[in-house]
């Protein structure tokens, strides 16, 4: 089922990477032809190979992007939350996906038409400049990731994760853990076991977990925890 956008569902979008640099006038056409569309939680959104045909925009809930390499591991590429957009480049060029989608929440989405965007984009060299910026910020989300795999311990990377679900300017917080361990180990590049055990070094930094919820005594503490030399004792030990 397909619905048009809410004036609320209107402004997440626009706070995506790629309509965030984008004038009135150009975006409002593109959110006119736009349409929302429900997933339950293990839902496919599309399959690796499938012809991209749209954009997507996270309203609610969570979208794991992910392959299957040949020996049936799944590769965890990307989780996407409230607006955070994915899938343009592949969309604009009307090519296959690379990976596939799933739900792993409930979740909402706000589907672009490739063609509407293919169409402003002949029309005005502004739209193209705001696509290039979205790619450029994807390539350096994608960097950005690398880093985190590689140069950082495991109970780096959920210190990092734990604080990206953190509200802005709070000095303490209990967050929900917005999907499930398993997943959450794939985001990380880690296993399940690792992930617990950089749960349990966390203990020492004032981090307490339970089954949904991670309570955080100092988000500065889970901040220098990030920032620690790579070869302090941390990063040896996992």
């Amino acid at each position: 089922m397909t619905l048009r956008l809410s004036p609320a569902q209107r402004r997440i979008a626009c706070q995506s990477r790629l309509f965030a640099t984008l004038p009135d006038e150009l975006r409002d056409p593109l959110l006119d032809a736009a349409r929302i569309t429900h997933h339950p939680r293990g839902a496919a959104i599309f399959h690796h190979g499938d012809t991209a045909h749209s954009i997507h925009i996270v309203a609610e809930g969570w979208v794991k992007l992910y392959r299957i390499a040949p020996n049936g591991t799944e590769a965890v590429v990307g989780v996407m939350t409230r607006g955070q957009s994915f899938g343009e480049p592949i969309a604009l060029r009307r090519s296959a996906y690379p990976v596939s989608a799933e739900a792993c929440t409930e979740c909402r989405l706000i589907e672009v038409p490739a063609t509407a965007f293919l169409a402003l984009l002949r029309e005005s060299p502004e739209a193209a400049i705001s696509v290039l910026s979205a790619t450029f910020l994807h390539l350096q989300g994608l960097v950005e990731q690398i880093e985190q795999l590689k140069a950082r311990s495991g109970a780096q990377r959920v210190a990092e994760f734990l604080l990206e679900l953190c509200p802005e300017g709070t000095d303490s917080a209990t967050v929900i853990l917005p999907y499930d361990k398993v997943l959450i180990a794939g985001r990380l590049g880690m296993k399940p076991e690792s992930l617990s055990r950089a749960f349990a070094r966390l203990r020492d930094h004032g981090v307490r977990i339970s089954q949904t919820r991670a309570a955080i005594a100092s988000v500065a503490r889970l901040k220098d925890l990030i920032h620690e030399e790579q070869t302090g004792p941390l990063s040896r030990a996992i």
